[in-house]
């Protein structure tokens, strides 16, 4: 295991310009091309709410650490980064990434007490033979060549609250968005200390209209561009010396600025998109090309 960011697979394999995860992608569809023209699929962003809120659920039904939950989340992209979403069983997919994710975080559940969970939220697309999830286990491993340890935001949070002496809210408010940055590319565009950085600009920023942040899961974004005034109206500001000191730690610091505008742009952008998205519609176009394709056998 590489504990240092800066020699594992996550920065040398799994990290990528926009314009290399683009061709990667393009070559995907292009090798499912009469698939993608015969079943279509939501937006990226919007089908990325969808993914991260049915591993939610499952993850809660379980109690699950947060930690866990992320992991599994980088695991669907960098597989759907390589795989067409229609060649697969997206539900098995995001059951066995959870369930691998929870091995990684040494919080391992029984395959059993997991397809079981699986089945009681997706009857019609979980097999009962708990073969299936091992099977596709060992495809979610080959996929992502067996490199599966992941560096999250986190700990440089943790550090962070102590450098820039953050208070509770602003941390738990940049919690949030970590948490929300995995429904977006920048698990496989950015470091993982540009995120904390990025997360925690925008808690310093844009102060949520609201006093309540539930730091749990990025189940409540739906609920943050309001919150922080990204429909429009004028953001809050927080105490001015606290965002002085802020920006001069970043001017003096070695972070990529430019990494950090851009990142604090893509989630702003996902919270945008939040008013796109239906649950019904990702549902009925998933179950389309699984049902057709004889995937839930």
């Amino acid at each position: 295991m590489a504990a240092n960011y800066w020699a594992s697979s996550q920065r040398l394999h799994w990290q990528f310009s926009r314009a290399e995860l683009q061709e990667l992608r393009l070559k995907t569809e292009n090798e499912n091309s009469d698939t993608s023209q015969q079943f279509p699929l939501p937006k990226r962003c919007l089908l990325s709410i969808f993914f991260n809120q049915q591993l939610v659920k499952l993850g809660k039904r379980m109690s699950v650490r947060q930690q866990a939950l992320a992991t599994a989340q980088v695991y669907v992209r960098r597989f759907y980064a390589k795989v067409d979403v229609r060649s697969t069983n997206t539900y098995l997919i995001l059951a066995t990434a959870l369930y691998l994710a929870c091995k990684m975080e040494e919080s391992p559940h029984h395959i059993r007490v997991l397809v079981d969970h699986a089945r009681n939220m997706w009857p019609e697309f979980i097999p009962s033979d708990v073969s299936r999830l091992g099977e596709c286990e060992f495809w979610l491993i080959s996929e992502m060549n067996s490199q599966l340890i992941i560096h999250h935001p986190y700990r440089t949070l943790q550090d962070l609250q102590g450098r820039l002496d953050l208070g509770q809210d602003d941390v738990s408010l940049a919690w949030t968005i970590i948490n929300d940055h995995y429904l977006t590319d920048l698990p496989l565009l950015v470091p993982p200390h540009v995120i904390a950085v990025t997360a925690t600009l925008l808690a310093l920023t844009l102060k949520p209209a609201q006093a309540t942040v539930n730091n749990t899961s990025a189940g409540n974004a739906a609920q943050m561009p309001r919150e922080m005034g990204l429909s429009g109206s004028t953001p809050g500001v927080t105490s001015q010396k606290r965002v002085d000191q802020f920006v001069k730690w970043l001017a003096e610091g070695e972070v990529d600025v430019q990494a950090v505008a851009d990142s604090s742009q893509e989630i702003i952008s996902l919270y945008d998109s939040w008013e796109q998205y239906s649950e019904k519609a990702c549902k009925e176009l998933i179950s389309r090309f699984i049902k057709a394709k004889g995937l839930d056998k």
